[in-house]
């Protein structure tokens, strides 16, 4: 056969240089295109396409705060793997006080915005998006006044024009997607819908419970969770899609029921019920402390409209004096929600709002960690402790708790023994937790630096719109290197191996040539 043949021509030609030389050469090449392409192959390298980058501003009822995202532009199913590189509270009050002066918002923006620029590499912010996102404070302007609200957002719009990111607008994020967006980040934060494999690769935590989310701002409050059964709750829950997976969660948001307006309304319901207009009694405040509020910051509010007195004159100065009555504070407190509404029905919150059976772990952030925060508590504890530590915080006077609190500012430390037992009502009563469901409430405000806000929530949901980029491989050889290198030692082979061949045949034929002359040589 012809292989017996090649075989056996080869092993005569191994003594003849020519043979060896070709030989040698068909070795070298055939080892050398295996090793360029196992090299090729096994030593590429995927390099990331970097990063993208988001701004959002959260524009909350009492304060602005900008946040800066970035994730691998790769993505993972369809979401970012979003991580919180800096934040920055703007400087003055929330942007819904702005309404008769929208023109003054430029200035206290542009201290943030300076510190973002220098955060963001300078060829990334054409391509950055910033979103702003105005919570309950400017949803309440907007039914009190809505050409103000439309200024307030068109001034904002006029100020990021100047600026050089890719601005996608100022809007008013509904109460829902407030509380979704809070019940997305905490999770998020958790690990509840992503986490690292031996590998160093993201994949779904394997039967991981989801938490619940408890968020107090300064005009309204949120709840949100999966419930026990939520196909039941189907009609009352909203649909995310995360990294792949769906998601139905309940969430409402209770308007007027944050810490700033809930305690307005206290005010001025302690001043209904006060004999005199010009100075009352406020249980909730500490012993000995006094001051002096205007009537349009009781009662200048969408929600204390209806306990506006008859003798309303704006800018009359009602005098407060604390007393520092624990019991006489919870029962006024008491008095801002309204429980008869559920008519002792039991999936209920309050003023007859359904709520299913709340279930599993739930972390409460912003105002709510704030305040237990004052009381020197922490993570999670008993209603017990929750009780006692709430009591004996009501009953300081305010000479007291300047030395009790660890950062002291006016604004916040004369209210937070009316948040506090806000915080029972609104938890107790409101949403049906009770003495051992307590503990599975975590109040904490943030994980490792990322703030647990609405607006990382509002980032992932966003990063699911954001197109994608292609992982970049980087190659050992230049494709052009490569190919050429290739045809090279393929070509040099075959023509090595037709070398060989034709050595053989030559031979072959010389064997046979003198076989023959041998034959017919006469004796």
């Amino acid at each position: 056969t012809f292989l017996k043949c090649f075989s056996f021509c080869c092993f005569r030609m191994l003594t003849r240089t020519p043979s060896i030389i070709a030989q040698v050469f068909l070795l070298l090449s055939i080892v050398l295109v295996i090793a360029i392409a196992v090299i090729q192959i096994n030593q590429q390298q995927i390099l990331s396409p970097g990063l993208k980058y988001g701004i959002v501003l959260d524009a909350g009822s009492s304060r602005t705060t900008v946040y800066v995202y970035e994730w691998p532009a790769e993505k993972e199913n369809d979401t970012g793997v979003v991580s919180q590189t800096f934040k920055c509270n703007v400087k003055g009050p929330g942007i819904s006080s702005y309404e008769s002066n929208p023109g003054a918002l430029a200035k206290p923006f542009n201290d943030c915005l300076n510190k973002v620029k220098a955060r963001i590499p300078v060829h990334l912010h054409k391509t950055t998006s910033v979103y702003l996102g105005a919570t309950a404070g400017m949803r309440l302007l907007r039914l009190q006044n809505e050409t103000a609200a439309n200024e307030v957002l068109a001034s904002i719009q006029n100020y990021f024009r100047g600026q050089p990111f890719e601005f996608r607008g100022a809007q008013i994020i509904t109460g829902p997607e407030e509380g979704v967006y809070g019940w997305i980040t905490a999770n998020y934060l958790m690990g509840n819908f992503l986490e690292r494999n031996l590998w160093r690769a993201w994949v779904h935590p394997y039967r991981k419970e989801t938490m619940g989310a408890l968020d107090l701002g300064g005009a309204s409050t949120q709840i949100s969770f999966i419930p026990e059964d939520s196909q039941e709750n189907f009609n009352r829950t909203l649909q995310v899609k995360l990294y792949g997976y769906n998601y139905n969660v309940y969430t409402h948001s209770f308007q007027c029921y944050g810490r700033d307006e809930a305690e307005k309304r206290l005010l001025a319901l302690l001043l209904q019920k006060s004999n005199t207009s010009s100075n009352v009694e406020n249980p909730c405040y500490p012993q000995n402390y006094n001051t002096a509020l205007t009537m349009k910051y009781l009662s200048g509010s969408l929600c204390t409209q209806s306990l506006r007195p008859a003798n309303y004159y704006p800018n009359k100065l009602v005098n407060f004096h604390g007393t520092g009555d624990p019991g006489l504070c919870q029962e006024m407190v008491s008095l801002l929600f309204n429980f008869t509404a559920c008519r002792d029905r039991e999936e209920c919150a309050f003023t007859g709002i359904h709520q299913p059976k709340v279930k599993g772990n739930f972390v409460a952030f912003s105002g709510f960690y704030y305040t237990i925060n004052a009381l020197n508590l922490s993570g999670h504890f008993s209603l017990a402790d929750f009780n006692s530590s709430m009591w004996f915080f009501c009953s300081q006077s305010w000479a007291q708790l300047q030395f009790m609190l660890p950062k002291f500012e006016e604004i916040y430390a004369r209210s937070y023994c009316f948040s506090a037992n806000f915080i029972y009502y609104l938890l107790l009563r409101g949403y049906n937790f009770d003495a051992e469901t307590w503990p599975q409430i975590y109040f904490q405000k943030e994980v490792g630096n990322s703030s647990i806000a609405w607006s990382l929530g509002y980032m992932l949901s966003l990063t699911n719109m954001i197109p994608a980029e292609g992982k970049l491989i980087q190659l050992p050889l230049k494709p052009s290197l490569f190919a050429g290198l290739l045809v090279f030692l393929t070509a040099t082979a075959l023509l090595c191996l037709l070398f060989l061949v034709y050595l053989c045949i030559v031979s072959r034929n010389r064997k046979n040539i003198s076989h023959v002359e041998h034959v017919f040589i006469p004796e």
